[in-house]
């Protein structure tokens, strides 16, 4: 029976190999889902490690981490330089590092920091930033002319050592404005991370505030350009940053700290732990999840439908082959064993061609997530659920293969021998 199957689906190649396509596409699809929703958690989850508090102008907690850690959105507000004095001379805080935001270069980032961010900051389970190329964490900013790459930065644009940069202020992929009277030099690019860092061009917050010397209230000064022999010669000691991530001795005082830095009087604050802001993150988006999933669902439903429409218009055809099977001696059994045969055999075909989509799909799909978003998704085999899914999924193709397979059961010799007209 296996032999006539394969025989009877050659003959019928065009409609067997569309049912095929309808459930490797709805295979893929519910994998790629599950995939994407699983490493995306992931990565945001290593994007940020041993950081306790983050700080920043009072708003939301997930606004703050997202621009704070993952470089999406922009603040409400700012930091004065005199509270990040006094948080950082609280007798709990072990370390902490001030950002600025605000810039950027062809689409990426720009983060103003201090060196204490290559020393501190870090990432997955509690590796630091390391060096490809470039000066040693200590001799880093240097120069107020110093930036830092990150690995994606450096591998899409071709950047190298003591490359020229212009930095543009805001953050748009078309520039507008740009500080070209002030280039930055490329000085040290980043190992990959996997993480937002690797989107991100790293300048000291001296750096920041030398773009913007010939700027007031927010707008360039017209005919106003001083040269950066001049700049470095000035007094770029920052008024205000973005936020900043904390480091406590102890994480027994977290709360208390956190409760403090809320109440804090001179400036509305917020402080929060990245754990809990990255719960509520995806509490939020779990509404998202749960219709993907659904929709995944349908579509694995519509791809089955599909198989049993290809199964029952063939068999509407092959009336006459089943009458002549029967008529050379095959029982209902061997003619339901041979429609159920079929649908096997789809359903085997349907999951590993969906399979070998779903890795097609994420290979590429890694690649644009890498570069536009910094998420980190990888290619491996399918874990235990699945492999939960792909059997089910073939159960259930092997399940609505036996409706045809039932009815030509019982399809009588003279039924499928009778001319119709």
């Amino acid at each position: 029976m296996l032999e006539i199957a394969l025989k009877s689906l050659r003959n019928r190649w065009l409609s067997a190999l569309l049912a095929i396509i309808a459930i490797a596409m709805s295979v893929a699809l519910i994998l790629t889902v599950e995939k994407v929703r699983r490493d995306a958690r992931t990565s945001f989850t290593q994007t940020v490690s041993g950081t306790d508090l983050i700080i920043g102008a009072r708003s939301g907690s997930v606004p703050l981490l997202l621009y704070s850690v993952f470089r999406i959105g922009n603040a409400t507000n700012n930091i004065s330089w005199q509270t990040v004095e006094e948080i950082r001379q609280r007798e709990s805080v072990k370390w902490s590092i001030p950002i600025s935001l605000g810039d950027s270069h062809q689409g990426y980032r720009v983060l103003g920091t201090t060196r204490d961010y290559f020393n501190h900051y870090r990432y997955a389970n509690d590796q630091a930033l390391t060096f490809a190329k470039g000066e040693a964490t200590d001799n880093v900013f240097d120069d107020v002319f110093d930036a830092v790459l990150g690995s994606e930065v450096a591998r899409q644009l071709g950047y190298s050592l003591d490359d020229q940069i212009v930095i543009a202020h805001g953050t748009g992929k078309v520039a507008i404005v740009t500080h070209d009277n002030q280039p930055f030099s490329v000085v040290a690019v980043l190992d990959p991370t996997g993480t937002p860092v690797d989107q991100t061009i790293h300048v000291s917050l001296e750096g920041i505030e030398a773009m913007h010397v010939d700027w007031r209230s927010g707008m360039a000064v017209p005919g106003q350009a001083t040269l950066p022999e001049q700049i470095r010669q000035m007094d770029l000691q920052p008024k205000q940053v973005t936020a900043m991530l904390v480091g406590l001795k102890s994480r027994a005082t977290v709360f208390r700290e956190q409760r403090a830095i809320n109440e804090y009087r001179d400036e509305p604050l917020l402080a929060i732990l990245p754990g809990v802001a990255i719960q509520e993150l995806w509490s939020l988006v779990s509404v998202a999840e749960n219709a993907l999933i659904i929709i995944s669902s349908f579509v694995v439903v519509a791809g089955l439908v599909n198989l049993v429409s290809v199964l029952f218009a063939g068999l509407n055809e092959r009336r006459r082959e089943m009458g002549i099977l029967r008529a050379s001696g095959a029982r209902p059994a061997h003619i339901f064993g041979l429609l159920s045969a079929e649908s096997t055999l789809l359903s085997l075909a349907g999951v590993f061609l969906g399979l070998l989509l779903h890795f097609a799909v994420v290979g590429i799909g890694s690649i644009w997530a890498q570069q536009l978003y910094g998420l980190t998704i990888n290619i491996e085999l399918p874990r235990l659920n699945d492999v939960y899914v792909l059997v089910a999924i073939l159960i259930s193709g092997v399940f609505v293969g036996c409706l045809p397979a039932w009815r030509a059961y019982r399809q009588s010799v003279a039924d499928g021998m009778m001319q119709r007209i």
